[in-house]
């Protein structure tokens, strides 16, 4: 049997703890504000609300790139897919990150639109060569 290829279960992995990470930061959040606080705030500006959106984002995301992955990696191998497999997993964090420290939901901030677009743009590569190396 042949070991799993490095790259892609590493960034499988890295997906993986970000999505939980983020939900551990909407916890904390909710802790912060207690039984009594706003629990579900509509403010882009609120904290709570920009760490659910940053969970919430990941999570309509990380699961299909995950998949892509794997699908690929069992598909194929070699430089392409390992570096698809790290500029997505780079992308979703980067997306994370500059969510997280921007100062609203409304600001423009260009950090998150490279996350964004490099996880649309590495999303459709992956289901590409996934449907290619069939």
């Amino acid at each position: 049997m042949t070991p799993p290829p490095t790259i892609p279960v590493v960034c499988v992995a890295l997906l993986g703890l970000l999505v939980f990470v983020l939900g551990a930061n909407v916890t904390r959040h909710r802790a912060i504000r207690g039984a009594t606080g706003n629990q579900a705030p509509s403010d882009p500006a609120d904290r709570m609300f920009i760490a659910q959106r940053a969970h919430g984002n990941a999570s309509e995301y990380v699961p299909t790139l995950a998949v892509l992955i794997v699908v690929c990696a069992t598909l194929t191998d070699g430089w392409w897919l390992d570096a698809l497999a790290i500029a997505a997993t780079s992308f979703r964090w980067l997306h994370a990150v500059a969510l997280l420290t921007s100062r609203s939901m409304a600001a423009h901030v260009p950090l998150r639109d490279v996350g964004a677009l490099g996880t649309y743009a590495t999303g459709i590569a992956l289901a590409v060569t996934a449907v290619v190396a069939l």
